[in-house]
């Protein structure tokens, strides 16, 4: 028993020197517990701004893939507005190609068109010249005739040689007087050397009607084409080719003056030998259009 008190007494003494804490430990582990809940602090105050950093990135994220759907959605568009401008310009340029190829052989044809005209102008202007030269031929190879009833000009680009009656025929009748015939001669002189002409010979007549009883002749229009052959004989005899002379009667009803008096009657009286150039190479060029 004592013993055992013993060992409780020094039980106590153990435990209760082991309890015993001095104050300047004390102090520090309250400094310590100051500190620690001062880092704790600061901690959570740290905390609590990169949570609110967080939630600001986590935004900004947000914010960053709702653009991203809109720029991928404008992405998709541009890529299906490439592929339609894409062949838009391929069509165009397919299109372009087609105009230039138009263009080249409209090019081509106008230029054609344009060596024609040019080739057709040379024409015109070496027959306008032909045309004068034949008329000053003929007027000089029946210089002796003029002012007898025998004029000589151009009109539309062809040789009008007007005889009047005077000059040719007596009165209704159809056999050319010796004056006539010299002077249808000297014309067959400058006619028979040119190829590249046709001959109409045309009568005239006023419009007083024929004598009633005239041999082989009904009226005016037969008078006028019985000339006309009559004159066609001649120069035919005359070295004129047939193959480029014709006969022809208009009677009455082509007047130069339309008046009723003598005198207009007695222009109309008349015989027109018209000299037509060939035009074969003009039509060619015409017709290669």
């Amino acid at each position: 028993m004592k013993k055992t008190l013993i060992v409780i007494g020094c039980s106590m003494t153990v435990l209760l020197s082991s309890c015993v804490v001095t104050k300047k430990k004390y102090d520090d582990l309250m400094a310590r517990k100051v500190r620690v809940e001062g880092e704790k602090a600061a901690c959570e105050e740290e905390l609590d701004k990169r949570k609110a950093e967080l939630r600001d990135l986590q935004a900004q994220i947000n914010k960053m893939k709702d653009e991203k759907k809109v720029l991928d959605a404008t992405y998709e568009s541009l890529l299906n507005d490439k592929g339609k401008i894409s062949k838009e310009l391929v069509d165009q340029y397919k299109q372009l190609e087609l105009a230039k190829l138009e263009n080249e052989k409209l090019a081509t044809e106008l230029k054609a068109r344009e060596e024609r005209v040019k080739e057709l102008e040379k024409i015109l202007s070496d027959k306008d010249k032909a045309v004068n030269d034949l008329k000053n031929k003929i007027s000089q190879a029946l210089t002796s005739f003029q002012g007898q009833g025998l004029t000589v000009q151009v009109k539309n680009g062809k040789v009008y040689v007007s005889l009047a009656e005077k000059l040719l025929f007596k009165t209704g009748s159809t056999s050319v007087d010796p004056k006539g015939v010299e002077a249808l001669k000297q014309l067959a002189s400058a006619l028979k050397e040119q190829a590249d002409i046709s001959v109409l010979v045309e009568g005239h007549t006023d419009d007083v009607p024929i004598a009633k009883g005239t041999s082989c002749m009904v009226d005016n229009w037969e008078l006028s084409v019985m000339r006309a052959t009559a004159i066609t004989r001649i120069l035919t005899s005359y070295g004129v080719a047939p193959t480029k002379i014709t006969a022809a009667g208009r009677g009455e009803f082509f007047p130069v003056d339309p008046a009723k008096t003598s005198d207009a009657r007695q222009k109309n009286r008349r015989t027109e030998i018209i000299l037509t150039p060939k035009l074969d190479e003009i039509f060619q060029i015409l017709n290669s259009n």
